[in-house]
C-alpha cells in the first residue's frame, strides 16, 4: 500500500511540474513563500529538538526524519492558502481538492482515537497528535469559507487583507 501512495503521489508531482496544460498554470510570481526559511528549517529544527527530548542523546535517523516529516506535513497546505489568498476566488477543483484534504486530516484524527481505543499495543506519539491537530485547525478558516459559499450556492472566495 505504501508503495502505491508513493507511486501516486510521485505521478500526482510529475503531472503538475512537466504536464500540460497543468504545469502551464504555475505563476512563480504568485509563489512567494520562503519554503525553506519558513518551513523546512524551523520543522527540522523542532524535530531535532523533540527527538532529543524523547530519546536523549541516542539519534536514530530513521525517527528523527519520521518526526521532521510530521511537522512538515502540518504546515504543508500553508503556501497554497497564501496562493488562495491573494487570488481571492477559487476554481471549484482547487476548492475541493482543499477541503478533502483537510477533511482527510481531521478523519485521521478519528483514526487514531479508534485504533488507541481498540488496537491493543497502539504506540501513542504526542507529535503525531499535535501537529494533526495543528494542520486541522490551520484547515479551520477554509473550511468556514469552504461551508458558506456552498451554503449559499456561489463561488468560493476568501476575504483579503484589503477587504473592508
Amino acid at each position: 500500500m505504501k508503495l502505491l501512495y508513493i507511486a501516486s503521489t510521485a505521478s500526482i508531482v510529475y503531472m503538475i511540474r512537466y504536464s500540460e496544460p497543468i504545469c502551464s498554470t504555475y505563476d512563480k510570481a504568485q509563489d512567494t513563500f520562503l519554503h525553506w526559511k519558513f518551513a523546512v528549517a524551523p520543522c527540522f529544527a523542532i524535530a531535532a529538538i523533540s527527538h532529543l527530548l524523547s530519546h536523549g542523546l541516542k539519534i536514530d535517523v530513521q525517527e528523527l526524519l519520521w518526526t521532521f516529516s510530521i511537522y512538515l506535513e502540518a504546515i504543508s497546505i500553508l503556501p497554497q492558502l497564501i496562493v488562495l489568498q491573494r487570488y481571492r476566488e477559487v476554481e471549484n477543483l482547487t476548492v475541493n481538492y482543499i477541503f478533502f484534504m483537510g477533511a482527510y486530516r481531521a478523519l485521521y484524527i478519528l483514526n487514531w482515537i479508534y485504533r488507541a481505543y481498540n488496537e491493543p499495543h497502539y504506540k501513542h506519539h504526542f507529535v503525531v497528535y499535535f501537529c494533526g491537530v495543528l494542520q486541522t485547525l490551520l484547515y479551520a478558516d477554509f473550511f468556514y469559507y469552504y461551508v458558506k459559499s456552498k451554503a449559499k450556492g456561489g463561488k468560493f472566495s476568501l476575504p483579503t487583507s484589503h477587504t473592508n
